[in-house]
């Protein structure tokens, strides 16, 4: 909504109250003013000038030389381009030295050989929108009406030297989409008196009641309608000081009769519409629910097509008006209309929104009417368009009006004590204050042992229970006033817990690993939400389903991520890495909500790195799935805890498929899926994991503890062992280990060989180990010893030779 700050000085006694001043004390009543515009900022310079001659320009056919009388000794000489520019006109004249927008200057000029000193001036170079600037100054210059004064501050005249508030309303405050509700709201905050336009009726003998009839059969869509007549209209501008008004809050200027029923909607918030009554086609008009597939063509001239629960205004057979969103184009008032019917009516929001929704018609109106206008202000707005159109149109209002009021509605009468006010808000207000609160919002309100009984008038809609009474009571108190306190007794800094911790680390850890965080349904079909689960059950059926592909809770991530792939795979994204942590759901014997468990879940597919200036390209494998574990065990501190076995899974392959223990316990697996599944699914060659991620965060860790750099030197053996083909590299690596003692630090494989050169049956695993003594340098015979061990062992429980 945007306020003239000059145009709300009719309503309230601003005296003393800059714009600015004002729009904070709006704010923090609880109305935020998201910005104060002032029109004139930067502009200077520019007077009102009468054209005295006007004569084609020697040197150039587009341009004019104009004699322009600008206020000053002696006319002056002004070359001007605008093709409407005439004799006799009064205009706009940036004099030389004056400033336009963009802080473009006027300086003395020659164009075409001849003199220029000043520029007479368009509305949009004034700064004005050219979607506000009514039609016939679209395009050129503006001419004032010839009762201006020469030489007097054009800027003033056309109200640019005003100020402009921005309300950002919340949809409960349609009370303030009109002057005179902001002017209720100013007028509580400043404990002024609110002033309201006066309205005089001067009615002809003809009643209204001769010319047309009303007829509303949707009475609950339209439980008020009111038609006032004026005859003998003369279309023309409407006053200057209307358009200027309409133009700074953002509407558009027409003529006099359309302009005034767009200035009752700003003022009094209450939309009009006026119909030319000799375009009508008949003496009724009948309001009803639109007949399927009827049409309208309406203001903007297109057709539109109407259904059964559109509300319409009819002549009794067509429809002229789409009730509460636009007229229709076949009732238009058009500058040879002489008799006008203007509409003030109620309409029921739900039907208005529903129709502008439909057709994609959001006008002012449409706005007003859906978030609710004051059912008390129906008819004084349709008088006081009625006393305006015959002020400046010359129109002849006939006697009374035509209506038909089914309205019953009543303002809230609510009860609230000071006690409960003082206690929700944490003030100790007296009763006088809070009467006088009330009384300036103009509340009725009657005080009785400390309960207030308060009437709240039909135009604050919002206030319908006490929890409102208390709202307005604070923000009229003021909400910098209601006193901090801080919570007694002991006090707990919010933090996140152990388990939260280790999986906002997790998420960090993947991410960093350059896997990106996928959210999938929990809902799956039957044969996927069983398909890779860790531990096997029986699904958790929904009762009711939205279909059959959402109808049972997943026991694993894996076939969503999947899902995934397949979709990013078909739009040309073939290297992708996901993971997802969220729920798993495992049915319980005898209980009806399922365990909700969190997994952590994984899929990798196409290239891991590709580096093509240096020709190197790594796809996905075991390894980098295994590797991007092994820095989640790492971040978790499980490393030392984490083993890995071979297995076969469903729907993995398996022979790259290995089973995750943590300490001893199986908590998922990783490995490719089965070719078969990506065949299905058009994967490439793709990889995924899934573990349980409640026993990694719930697994007991030991404290982090910090070794000192090794002062002494390293010994390192590699030896190279002949095994069973059968035997697994990790059982032998483990046997090293135990045997090694504590000088050994560290094992690792780095070869296996299965040549020619190998007997049947038998391969080399070639491993690297690490001697060393944090307190003194290692001997040989230290090493020697240790290392013997490490070989007795070896053979003894896995049968390995030493490789000659």
């Amino acid at each position: 909504m945007f306020v003239s700050y000059k145009w709300l000085q009719d309503y309230v006694d601003l005296s003393g109250m800059t714009a600015t001043t004002l729009s904070d004390k709006i704010t923090k009543s609880g109305i935020e003013v998201e910005g104060v515009e002032k029109k004139s900022e930067g502009l200077k310079g520019v007077v009102i000038g009468h054209v005295l001659e006007r004569e084609q320009h020697p040197n150039a056919d587009k341009l004019n030389k104009c004699l322009v009388d600008v206020g000053g000794e002696s006319p002056v000489q002004i070359i001007c381009g605008a093709p409407n520019v005439d004799k006799g006109q009064k205009v706009a004249v940036a004099t030389v030295g004056a400033v336009l927008p963009g802080n473009f200057k006027i300086k003395k000029a020659k164009l075409r050989g001849e003199e220029s000193n000043g520029m007479i001036c368009s509305l949009q170079e004034l700064g004005i929108e050219s979607r506000l600037i009514a039609k016939d100054y679209a395009t050129g210059i503006f001419v004032f009406p010839n009762d201006v004064e020469v030489g007097q501050d054009a800027l003033s005249v056309l109200g640019l030297d005003d100020e402009v508030l921005e309300l950002g309303l919340t949809p409960n405050r349609s009370d303030c989409l009109s002057m005179l509700g902001v002017a209720y709201e100013v007028g509580a905050i400043l404990g002024r008196e609110v002033k309201w336009p006066e309205i005089t009726k001067e009615e002809s003998a003809e009643k209204a009641t001769d010319l047309i009839q009303v007829n509303v059969e949707a009475s609950e869509d339209n439980p008020l309608y009111v038609a006032k007549v004026i005859k003998d209209v003369k279309i023309a501008p409407s006053p200057l000081w209307m358009q200027t008004r309409l133009m700074a809050a953002g509407i558009r200027p027409h003529n006099n009769v359309v302009d005034i029923t767009n200035y009752i909607l700003l003022e009094y918030g209450q939309p009009l519409h006026a119909f030319d009554y000799d375009r009508l086609g008949s003496k009724e008009l009948v309001i009803r629910k639109a007949h399927a597939a009827e049409k309208i063509t309406t203001l903007d001239d297109v057709e539109r097509e109407l259904a059964s629960d559109h509300l319409v205004i009819t002549n009794g057979t067509e429809p002229v008006a789409i009730a509460g969103v636009m007229g229709g184009a076949n009732s238009e008032v058009q500058d040879d209309t002489t008799t006008v019917i203007i509409e003030a009516a109620y309409f029921a929001g739900t039907v208005v929104r529903k129709a502008s929704k439909d057709h994609a018609l959001r006008s002012e109106s449409s706005a007003r009417f859906e978030k609710g206008v004051d059912p008390n202000r129906v008819r004084e707005a349709g008088e006081r368009a009625a006393q305006l159109i015959s002020q400046y149109a010359g129109g002849t209002v006939l006697e009374g009006s035509v209506e038909v009021d089914t309205l019953t509605i009543e303002p809230a009468v609510i009860s609230i004590t000071l006690e409960k006010i003082n206690k929700l808000l944490g003030t100790s207000m007296s009763v006088s204050e809070v009467e006088s609160i009330f009384t300036r919002l103009q509340f009725g309100v009657s005080v009785d042992n400390e309960t207030f009984t308060v009437t709240v008038p039909t135009r604050r809609g919002d206030i319908t229970i006490e929890a409102d009474l208390v709202e307005e009571a604070a923000r009229m108190y003021g909400y910098d006033n209601i006193p901090t306190t801080l919570p007694t007794g002991t006090v707990t800094p919010g933090h996140l817990t152990d388990y939260q911790q280790k999986r906002r680390k997790a998420r960090r850890t993947l991410e960093g690993a350059g896997l990106y965080q996928a959210i999938t349904y929990s809902l799956t079909s039957k044969n996927k939400a069983v398909q890779y689960a860790l531990d096997a059950r029986e699904s958790v059926a929904l009762a009711m389903p939205m279909s059959e592909e959402r109808s049972q809770l997943r026991l694993s991530i894996v076939p969503q991520l999947l899902e995934v792939v397949k979709y990013n795979n078909a739009r040309q994204l073939d290297s992708l890495a996901l993971y997802e942590i969220g729920s798993v759901f495992l049915k319980q014997d005898g209980e009806q909500l399922p365990e909700e468990r969190e997994h952590v879940a994984g899929a990798m597919t196409g290239l891991w790195e590709s580096n093509p200036w240096q020709g190197e390209k790594k796809p996905v494998d075991f390894y980098v799935a295994k590797g991007v574990l092994e820095a989640l065990f790492d971040t978790l501190g499980l490393i030392g805890k984490i083993e890995y076995r071979q297995s076969e899974k469903e729907g993995m392959h398996p022979g790259r498929t290995a089973e995750v223990l943590l300490n001893g316990d199986v908590i998922g697996f990783v490995g490719q899926v089965h070719p078969t599944v990506q065949k299905e699914l058009d994967l490439k060659e793709t990889y995924v994991f899934e573990l349980s991620f409640k026993a990694m965060a719930e697994a007991a860790v030991a404290p982090i503890q910090y070794n000192a750099i090794p002062r002494f030197p390293s010994i390192t053996r590699d030896i190279a062992l002949v095994v069973d083909a059968t035997t697994v590299a990790g059982d032998i690596q483990k046997i090293i280990a135990e045997a090694g003692g504590k000088l050994l630090k560290e094992v690792s494989v780095f070869d296996l060989y299965e040549g020619e050169r190998m007997e049947p049956g038998k391969k080399s695993l070639a491993y690297s180990l690490k001697y060393f003594d944090p307190e003194r340098t290692l001997t040989d015979e230290d090493v020697t010893k240790a290392h013997e061990k490490v070989l007795a062992a070896v053979k003894e429980k896995a049968g390995a030779e030493l490789r000659g």
